[in-house]
């Protein structure tokens, strides 16, 4: 079962349409929620969208301001076992809520997801320096013609 090495685990990530953002609340429990996001070489942003949300204060945002500590997942499953993969970025995560600094974000966003040219993204934007790649390939190599778009090279 080979490991990813860390360019491996760059592209697949920055492949996948979705992936998850695990922040350590202030009891020391995890707290896991799916995100959209863009990958740029070794940094991970996501944002804040219109979408409706019960509350703006997010538990994510409070995690990050008091705990930086943080990893995002993205994973490959089909029912041909072969083809299944998994990468994790863990990172430092900081908090951009100044417009003129979540511009480029929003617009690699939006580059890779049309549909916030429809959902507005407020922000704040969650910017994450990746330190540690990991990942793992049943096959030893990535599932061909897997969903998403490549990211934007190192």
């Amino acid at each position: 079962m080979p490991r990813l090495t860390g360019a491996q685990a760059r592209q697949l990530l920055g492949a996948a349409r979705v992936a998850r953002l695990a922040s350590v609340c202030a009891d020391g429990a995890p707290h896991l929620v799916p995100v959209t996001f863009a990958l740029d070489g070794d940094t991970i942003y996501t944002a804040v969208d219109g979408k409706p949300k019960t509350t703006r204060g997010l538990r994510r945002l409070d995690n990050i301001r008091r705990t930086p500590r943080v990893a995002v997942l993205a994973d490959h499953y089909a029912e041909d076992w072969a083809t299944l993969w998994w990468v994790r970025a863990d990172g430092t995560a900081a908090i951009l809520d100044d417009p003129a600094l979540m511009a480029t974000p929003a617009a690699l966003l939006t580059g890779r997801y049309p549909q916030y040219e429809q959902v507005p993204l407020p922000g704040p934007v969650i910017v994450i320096r990746v330190t540690a790649w990991t990942g793992w390939t049943a096959s030893g190599r990535p599932a061909p013609g897997r969903p998403g778009r490549a990211a934007p090279s190192a």
